[in-house]
Parts: C-alpha cells; sequence; structure tokens
C-alpha cells in the first residue's frame, strides 16, 4: 500500500478514542496503525472508516494526552495481529494476547489477524457431541453440543461468576481420547472478579488448560472490543490448526456492548434502540459466528457468552440480539437465588435448541431426550400449580395437583440445585431425575416410552423406598 510507512503530522480532530486524520492516501479498512503521542510514546489503532477526505482511526489506548497538531500517525499496512502458541495454554494474557502473569513470553508463537478467517458457510459441519459440564440443570435439559453457541443470561448480582468458574473447572469430552482446552475472555471485570478466576483456575489446577485473556474495567473501552477477537483468534489456532476442541467462556458481554456504544457516540454516530449502534446485530455477530467445525477439520469452538440484563429485561437490545444470532439460551432468575438455589436456572425459559443432536444411546443414555421432555412438562405444571395455590391455598389443591406441588419443590432442591463444587457426570444426573420423577405416579409420566420406564423407574422406587 502507498500509506505504509508514511507518517503524518497533526490530526483533525480527537474525540473520546476516535481520532480523524486527512488528507490519508490509499489506506484500507481494518488497517493498523501507530500513534505517536508529543511525549514520543506509541500507542496503536485501527482504521474503521474511510472516505475520499479522511480517515477515522480508532485508539486502543484511548486518546489521553494527544495532541491535535503534535500527534503523528504512521498506517502500517496490515491488520493488528495477536500471538497464537500452544504455550498460552496455562497463561494469563491482556487484550492483545500479551502474557500479564509475570512468567516469560511464549518461546514458540505465530502471529494471526485479530479478526479471524472468513470461513465459507458451506464448509460448516453440523454442530454434534456432548460436552459434560457436570451442572445437571445443564446436561440434563439444555445439552451443549458441540461447535454451539449458547449464551447464558443472568442479572446484576446473579451467580453467574460461580457458574462459568465452575464450567470451566468441570467440563470435559466424555471420550476423554481428544484434546479439549478453555479459552476464558473476561471483559471489563473488576479486580475482585478477575482475582476469584484466577484463584479459582489456580487453585483447582484447571489453568493449565486455561489460556485466560483479561480486560479490566479501569482498562481503556477501546480494549474491551479487543478482547474477544484475541481469544478467539487463539481458539481458531487450537482448534483448527492443532485439532483441539476449544470450549470458549466469554464475560461479560454487556461491558462488551457499553464499549461499542460509547465508541459509537465518540463518532457522533446515529444511535439506534437504547443509544446502541445499529451495527450491534453484525458485530456481534462477527464473534459469535466464530464458533463451529468445519468440514475436514477434527477440531471445533463451542461459546458460551455470559451476558448481564440490564434490569433483569430479557427484550434489552443485547440479549433480544444476542437470543436471535445463538442456538438457545440458559437463564438464570433472581427468584431461585433468593430461595438459595445454586446454580440458579430457570428451566422454563431456558433451552438448548441443538440439545437434540447432542444426546442419545451412543452418546449420552438412550431415555436422557424422554426423561428432559418428561421434566420440562412436569415442572410446567408445577409453575401452573404453585400459582393456583398462591391463590386458593394449598389446602384447596387436589391429590394430583399436590403431587405436582412436591415434584417441583423436589426438582429444585435435588435436580437444579448442587454444589458449587459438586461435578455431577450425566449418569449421575439421569438417576436423580429418575429420582424426582419417582414422586409422580407411573401414569403421569407421559412423554417416555413404556420401555424406558420399565428400564429405570421401579428401580428408583426401590431405591427411594
Amino acid at each position: 500500500m502507498a500509506g505504509t510507512g508514511l507518517e503524518y503530522k497533526g490530526v483533525a480532530s480527537i474525540s473520546g478514542p476516535i481520532i480523524i486524520v486527512e488528507n490519508v492516501q490509499q489506506v484500507g479498512y481494518d488497517e493498523l496503525v501507530a500513534v505517536k503521542t508529543q511525549t514520543g510514546e506509541i500507542r496503536l489503532g485501527k482504521v474503521i472508516e474511510v472516505n475520499q477526505k479522511a480517515v477515522t482511526v480508532q485508539v486502543f489506548e484511548g486518546t489521553s494526552g494527544l495532541s491535535p497538531s503534535e500527534t503523528r500517525t504512521r498506517f502500517l499496512g496490515r491488520p493488528l495481529e495477536v500471538p497464537v502458541s500452544t504455550e498460552m495454554l496455562g497463561r494469563i494474557m491482556n487484550s492483545y494476547g500479551e502474557p500479564i502473569d509475570g512468567h516469560p513470553r511464549f518461546f514458540k508463537e505465530d502471529k494471526r489477524d485479530v479478526n479471524g478467517f472468513p470461513l465459507n458457510p458451506t464448509a460448516r459441519e453440523y454442530p454434534r457431541d456432548f460436552i459434560q459440564t457436570g451442572i445437571s440443570a445443564i446436561d440434563g435439559l439444555t445439552s451443549l453440543v458441540r461447535g454451539q453457541k449458547l449464551p447464558i443470561f443472568s442479572g446484576p448480582g446473579l451467580a453467574h461468576n460461580d457458574l462459568a468458574a465452575q464450567i470451566v473447572r468441570q467440563s470435559q469430552i466424555r471420550s476423554g481420547r481428544e484434546e479439549f482446552f478453555i479459552v476464558f475472555i473476561a471483559m471489563g471485570l473488576s479486580h475482585d472478579d478477575a482475582s476469584f478466576f484466577q484463584k479459582s483456575f489456580e487453585e483447582t489446577g484447571a489453568i493449565k488448560n486455561v489460556a485466560m485473556f483479561l480486560n479490566l474495567a479501569d482498562d481503556p473501552p477501546v480494549e474491551r472490543i479487543i478482547t474477544p477477537r484475541a481469544g478467539l483468534t487463539l481458539a481458531e489456532y487450537l482448534a483448527f490448526d492443532q485439532d483441539s476442541h476449544v470450549l470458549v467462556i466469554l464475560t461479560d458481554m454487556t461491558n462488551y456492548c457499553e464499549a461499542l456504544r460509547e465508541v459509537s457516540a465518540s463518532m457522533e454516530e446515529v444511535p439506534s434502540r437504547k443509544g446502541y449502534p445499529g451495527y450491534m446485530y453484525s458485530d456481534l455477530a462477527s464473534i459469535y459466528e466464530r464458533a463451529g467445525r468445519i468440514v475436514g477439520k477434527k477440531g471445533s469452538i463451542t461459546q458460551m457468552p455470559i451476558l448481564t440484563m440490564p434490569n433483569d429485561d430479557i427484550t434489552h437490545p443485547i440479549p433480544d440480539l444476542t437470543g436471535y444470532i445463538t442456538e438457545g439460551q440458559i437463564v438464570l432468575s433472581r427468584n431461585l437465588e433468593k430461595q438459595g438455589i445454586y446454580p440458579p436456572i430457570y428451566i422454563s425459559t431456558s433451552l438448548s435448541r441443538l440439545m437434540k443432536d447432542g444426546i442419545g444411546k451412543d452418546s449420552t443414555r438412550e431415555d436422557h431426550a424422554n426423561v428432559a421432555s418428561q421434566l420440562y412438562s412436569a415442572y410446567a405444571q408445577y409453575n401452573s400449580v404453585k400459582s393456583l395455590a398462591t391463590i386458593i391455598g394449598e389446602e384447596g389443591l387436589g391429590n394430583k395437583d399436590k403431587e405436582y406441588l412436591r415434584f417441583g419443590e423436589r426438582f429444585e432442591r435435588t435436580f437444579i440445585s448442587q454444589g458449587r463444587n459438586e461435578n455431577r457426570s450425566i449418569e449421575q444426573t439421569l438417576s436423580i431425575a429418575w429420582d424426582t420423577l419417582s414422586t409422580l405416579p407411573e401414569g403421569e409420566l407421559t412423554s417416555v416410552r413404556p420401555e424406558f420406564i420399565k428400564k429405570y423407574y421401579p428401580k428408583i422406587l426401590k431405591e427411594v423406598k
């Protein structure tokens, strides 16, 4: 490019993390820019808009201390690249993939475009194969499969951090013969939350299979926009170059979207719903669609984005758009949390659209799909009965309604609720499910095939008696 290597003195304007450079020739979208302050400090940025008169540059470390007349810009003719290496596992990195844990830099590393490689939709393979998280409400009712995007919708103050840490510590592929790693991407975290995750992974030894990308709340918001892309670049390398299966946890996508809104406001773009930019859908899709499997490749990338819904509003633009792009959602409930139930997963509004393709005889167990359907059905009946009981009182209920009331209470206390360090196999999860269903008469199990009732239901009844 003709712009490569040329240095331009002065900028037309500075606004938030944005600078405008005029009279720049042959510069490309997403091109990396070196911004030199009057004190000689170099900050990186990227081209986010190009027109005939000027180029808009987003400065990653922010624009504080920049002088319009003294700032110098150099367009580097390439996109932002981040290091990728298997030696990044067990390490903690910043938004650019540079180690911040005090240990030496990686010995062997490659550099990759932070935007990832474009994936032809026809090269995608359908997501399959069960991933066990050790959490009954997920494994039993909203099962995660390799290559899926399954977000967790939480609310401020709910136990999503505990749940995320538990998923990282416990997740596994049941065959145990294939490499399985976690890329943990944290955006806008407080120092307390960051140290909680770090301590949790280190104390349990999980850190050795985790690459952690950490962006703190007091880091420049613009870096928050790079962090997920840097982490996903490493995930792509591990999955498609190293033939590994990778689970990517992204928390908190709400912080990411807030940074996106801040940058959009600095550019004086016309806002869309609740002040977020109109392109937020396509921007989120550019992150979420980096999950999946590729025909001819052994590896896979599975994503679990976590977002805190402002005011617990599931219709807010962030969960709303996320729901359109992803394949289901796990919803945390404030009511369950108040009852002391952990994890407070509300199954009535949670679902995994790809669950049916990852469970069954050769993957989990033959009765899994039937049991899940029966639990959903019975829990819906329980919620209906509970609403009725608040009006007429429990003594006004019939015998069958009282059985459903007992079922629901037992279901929440024994199936949904489990310890923060309790790792249940899928067999244990299904055993607890049958134990819970034994509260109901056999005739109520209309979603379960008779042969499964004969095989599993009496066995559970004997154990209960």
